[in-house]
């Protein structure tokens, strides 16, 4: 990582930090089912992502300890919104899979989430829009490390 190299960058990153952090605050709270933790929706969103997974893979990606995924796994599972499966070459493992319930509940979070955002966005001038238009590639460059 590059050093920070003057008052200007360690503004920069504290107010991206800032600016982050409001941002995922309110995103947040446009959920479409409040039942749902964040961290469920996030292991639901990682399956969509990623694809099946068992726990411990899970666990990683989201950076929780094992028996927290189990737990949540089971949760989600009694909602019906994910299945466990034998895996295919061992046996003592489960396999997560997200269920058809879950991809249109997801989908319906994004699409709520993507209007409300792109409300936001048309407050922005064409030049604001450009700017987050180009940094939307790097935030998520930044989001995966």
């Amino acid at each position: 990582m590059p050093e920070l190299s003057s008052r200007d960058d360690d503004a920069a990153v504290n107010a991206l930090r800032a600016a982050v952090m409001r941002l995922s605050r309110r995103l947040k709270h446009q959920r479409v089912d409040e039942s749902l933790t964040p961290t469920e929706m996030a292991v639901l969103g990682t399956l969509a992502r990623c694809g099946r997974a068992t726990p411990s893979e899970l666990a990683r990606k989201e950076h929780v300890q094992p028996p927290s995924m189990t737990r949540i796994v089971a949760m989600l599972e009694a909602k019906g919104l994910v299945r466990l499966e034998p895996h295919p070459e061992d046996r003592r493992q489960k396999v997560v899979t997200q269920t058809e319930e879950a991809e249109a509940m997801l989908e319906e979070s994004r699409r709520k989430r993507n209007a409300w955002l792109a409300e936001l966005a048309a407050g922005l001038d064409e030049e604001e829009w450009a700017v987050l238009r180009t940094a939307a590639p790097v935030l998520e460059k930044l989001a995966q490390l």
